[in-house]
């Protein structure tokens, strides 16, 4: 385990960037918050990360406190990785860091790789309230726990139980909403996203419609 490098700068911010600043970390983070995940699991939606560097930044963040890992029990017997309380604290700072990046996201790339659940931290941002939400798009389904403080903060695949409210919408209006070019309700209102659920998640967005 190679040793921690520092700003060496007393400095709150910097401190902080001494723990998350390296490349891939925060991205890490972001897949842990789905829950418990495996190597091979992480490894498929974090393309373009060698297993060389997934291995060490997982192993410095076990070391810095933000991720522990266990084994899970038979038939399983698989190794699994996962946020501690520290780590789950990175949480509004992804959300925020998402709102900031949204006027870099422009247009998607021909090389750009997507997963749908990429779309859960706008969507968190955008989202008021606390309950399950499911959102259908042509990637894929994935669903929300809006306003949870603790376990995972969204999930591939649909809800597991019935959810207040599922979205149903294109990549392309999921793509405008992240960029923040149309507002969450304005798309609801234009039929660009579609609501059902009865509960006051979905009554939410759809009380101007």
């Amino acid at each position: 385990m190679s040793p921690r490098r520092s700003y060496d700068q007393y400095c709150s911010a910097a401190r902080a960037l001494d723990v998350v600043g390296d490349r891939w970390t925060l991205l890490i983070v972001r897949e842990l918050l789905a829950g418990p995940r495996r190597y091979t699991d992480l490894h498929a939606d974090l393309p373009g990360v060698s297993t060389d560097v997934l291995a060490s930044r997982l192993k410095d963040m076990e070391r810095d406190g933000l991720t522990t890992r266990r084994r899970l029990p038979p038939p399983g017997a698989a190794y699994v990785y996962e946020l501690t309380g520290r780590g789950r604290e990175l949480l509004p700072v992804l959300v925020a860091l998402s709102g900031w990046g949204r006027a870099e996201l422009g247009e998607r790339r021909p090389t750009d790789a997507v997963r749908a659940h990429w779309f859960a931290l706008p969507l968190l941002r955008l989202l008021e309230g606390t309950g399950l939400v499911e959102v259908r798009l042509e990637e894929g389904d994935f669903h929300l726990h809006v306003g949870a403080e603790d376990g995972p903060v969204y999930g591939e695949g649909p809800a597991p139980t019935e959810p207040d409210a599922r979205l149903t919408v294109d990549s392309a209006t999921c793509a405008a909403v992240s960029r923040g070019e149309t507002g969450l309700l304005d798309a609801v209102r234009d039929g660009r996203i579609t609501v059902t659920g009865e509960g006051p998640l979905a009554k939410a967005l759809l009380r101007d419609v």
